[in-house]
């Protein structure tokens, strides 16, 4: 039997889109490989293998063996990555001084030769030009070339091969002229030393601000990671110890003092305070909580002391899962995506062959210096780097910005299509309510102590949110034994009670145990109704006794949601179990029109699957927060559970909105919008560059116009398009 393992283990040494394709490939050819796919923004290789034909310490040495990466094992801790992340960013920087400092006497030779006299024979100058560039060109830039010369050993093309045979190509002419001339007596002809300088100084000089900007696009997942508590004060035998969060374990009490943060998510235990969450939740209101409330852990203690009993820790805790998601949407990858990685893998073999016939188009329209010239200029500008940054770039910028929010998109495909939703299902009950019914009226035929604490007994029983309820406005009440007891999913719930059968539940239960409803009970259910309240029936050996009314009160964000979708040219409807008549009232008040009620938990995927095929452009969202919403959330384009609701729902959607406010609806569409606009953006300059720049740098205004494009300006070209794409994508941080 195969042992199938996935794991997304971060790479180090990436530097373009070519990297990302070489690795992938190479990858995807070894034995016992899966599937490999890699995302250049993240830096990440995700990849599913069988464990027993191959292992981990195999794969990384197949990337190592390709040039300069380094593929980091899951067990190396998060400090460990960031400090070789950190010492190759340094290195990078070190490179960037050395080759400046030796760059510093062409700048001063070219202006001298546009401004002044040269004081020397210029075979001595291009010799001292040799001697200053051999080692830019050779050290500064020995990680492009060993990139280069790896990439043929395997009969492959990336990034590096263009520039080190454009860099190579220049230096190796002016090497040749310089010797002819010094030591044959062949005139001095125009050398390019300096193009091999700047050009290799500029590519470096790039791949720094790019390493700088890519650290911010990730500043969203190192805020949270800095949010986490070191230490926790830890209660036993009444005595309290200063701990490491590590040894915190499930069960444990931990004190919080006003002003500091909760160590860790539990239960409270003593105390009621105000607690700030904005930072998991975005809300920046802070919230009261009292004994029996959840804390979650890295909030803020803003006034009382509080004792909280621990719930979850290490991987499990709320912070810890936001974390994950967000790293985990980082490295996932938008479809749009694909567009950019079929032009990345074609592109190089493109740009290699435009190159020859540029040189061969000169070499019989013009001289052999412009054939050199032009052809090693159309190697340096092309770049694909720029295509491969555009999407991943945005999509961690995205997912960051979502999860400052409290919108926790969990894959890259969620945050492209959610700007595509045509149709918004809301689930009513924890979603456009608030989740927390209460009796609002409780009618027996015979109010006796017996009837209630059959009716307490029986909802005891019972999971629903309606049954809690009913049994905090009975709590007063004594329970009774009980046998028999029956779930009808959607219905009610009954069984045999002190030796007396009793079922409680709605009207089509009733009518399906052939159980009169008198006239009376029937006006009153229908005016409670029509006030939003769902009304329980209450049968006492199949004889109606008396009804419950059971209200949950809107959120107060609800109608303003709603209006804004319609605004938006969305379509808002309501999903729910409830009689027409109440979630009518309820859908009005609100502001649905389109209102799907008396539906059981098995049905509501397939009403999904309705509003679907009524159009093949319908994108279908579905909030929910239950446990049978579930279904629905994963048969819908879009899945989006409250984080207030259940593990199930939670697990099952593709966008979690931390907290109960629906109004995240519109901010997870919002940033969608955003993020798609910005990709857009991203790829049309990155295609528009390599479109205009190319047949530019190849001398198509040479012949009309007399211009030729610089190698040099071909490289800051080069370089500035991929900080461009970076600097743009970041943008979407500072957007509504």
């Amino acid at each position: 039997m195969k042992k199938i393992i996935k794991g997304s283990y971060p790479i180090i040494g990436m530097h373009c889109a070519s990297c990302k394709i070489l690795i992938e490939r190479s990858t995807q050819k070894l034995n016992g490989v899966i599937s490999s796919k890699v995302n250049y923004g993240a830096e990440n290789l995700n990849i599913e293998y069988d464990s027993d034909v191959i292992n981990f310490s195999d794969i990384s040495k197949a990337v190592s063996n390709l040039g300069q990466y380094s593929l980091l094992s899951s067990e190396e801790s998060k400090k460990d990555k960031d400090d070789k992340k950190l010492a190759e960013f340094k290195k990078l920087k070190r490179i960037l001084i050395f080759s400046s400092i030796l760059s510093i006497p062409f700048l001063l030779l070219m202006l001298t030769m546009l401004f002044g006299d040269l004081m020397f024979d210029l075979k001595w100058i291009n010799l001292f030009q040799f001697i200053l560039a051999t080692p830019v060109l050779f050290i500064g830039g020995y990680e492009i070339h060993r990139s280069a010369i790896t990439a043929l050993r395997i009969k492959a093309f990336n990034m590096d091969s263009l520039i080190s045979m454009g860099t190579v190509t220049a230096w190796l002419y002016s090497t040749v002229q310089t010797f002819l001339s010094l030591f044959f007596g062949f005139d001095s002809l125009e050398v390019y030393f300096e193009a091999s300088v700047f050009i290799t100084l500029f590519i470096i000089l790039g791949r720094y601000l790019e390493a700088r900007a890519k650290k911010q696009t990730n500043s969203a997942i190192e805020s949270l990671i800095k949010l986490q508590v070191k230490e926790a004060i830890v209660i036993k035998n009444g005595k309290e110890t200063l701990v490491a969060l590590e040894l915190v374990k499930v069960g444990d009490v931990v004190l919080v003092k006003p002003g500091s943060k909760v160590p860790i998510d539990g239960k409270i235990i003593e105390g009621s305070s105000y607690i700030d969450e904005s930072m998991i939740t975005g809300e920046s209101v802070p919230v009261k909580k009292e004994t029996g409330d959840m804390a979650i852990g890295s909030t803020l203690n803003k006034s009382g002391y509080l004792h909280v009993q621990v719930t979850k820790v290490g991987s499990e805790t709320t912070l810890a899962q936001i974390i994950k998601m967000v790293e985990d949407a980082q490295a996932s990858e938008a479809p749009i995506q694909k567009l950019a990685d079929k032009v990345s893998g074609i592109f190089v073999p493109i740009v290699l062959a435009i190159s020859l016939l540029t040189f061969i188009y000169w070499m019989i329209f013009g001289t052999f210096a412009i054939a050199i010239y032009t052809a090693i200029t159309v190697l340096i500008i092309a770049c694909p780097c720029a295509l491969g940054l555009a999407t991943p770039t945005a999509i961690m910028v995205g997912t960051g910005k979502g999860a400052r929010l409290g919108v926790l998109i969990k894959n890259a495909t969620a945050l492209e299509i959610a700007n595509k939703i045509t149709h918004v299902v809301f689930d009513k009950t924890g979603t456009l309510t608030l989740g927390k019914p209460s009796v609002s009226h409780f009618e027996l035929i015979k109010d006796d102590a017996k009837t209630r604490s059959m009716i307490l007994t029986l909802e005891k029983k019972s999971d629903h949110p309606l049954a809690n309820a009913i049994c905090e406005y009975l709590k007063d009440s004594k329970e009774l034994g009980i046998s028999k007891f029956e779930d009808v999913s959607g219905f009610g719930v009954r069984a045999k009670v002190d030796d007396q059968h009793i079922s409680i539940g709605n009207q089509v239960m009733m009518e399906n145990s052939k159980i009169k409803i008198l006239d009376d009970l029937l006006e009153t259910t229908n005016k409670k109704r029509e006030n939003g309240q769902t009304v329980s029936f209450i049968s006492i050996n199949s004889k109606v006794v008396g009804i419950i009314g059971i209200s949950d009160a809107i959120k107060s964000d609800s109608v303003r949601v709603v209006k804004k979708l319609r605004d938006l040219g969305i379509t808002p409807i309501m999903l729910t179990g409830d009689n027409r008549k109440t979630a009518s009232a309820v859908a009005h008040q609100i502001g649905i029109k389109k209102v799907y009620s008396e539906v059981l938990p098995k049905d509501k995927a397939d009403i999904i699957s309705q509003i679907k095929n009524e159009n093949e452009n319908f994108v279908v969202a579905m909030v929910g927060d239950g446990i049978n919403d579930a279904p629905a959330l994963v048969t819908s384009d879009i899945g989006i559970a409250m984080g207030t609701g259940t593990d199930v729902a939670i697990e099952s959607a593709d966008i979690v909105l931390v907290g109960g406010s629906i109004n995240k609806v519109i901010d997870a569409i919002e940033i969608s919008k955003t993020t798609v606009r910005v990709i857009k953006q991203n790829l049309f300059w990155s295609f528009g560059y390599n479109v205009l720049g190319i047949p530019i740098a190849a001398g198509i205004l040479y012949s009309t116009f007399g211009i030729l494009l610089s190698p040099i300006l071909a490289s800051v070209a080069m370089a500035l398009s991929s900080v461009s794409v970076v600097t743009n994508s970041l943008r979407i941080r500072r957007s509504n």
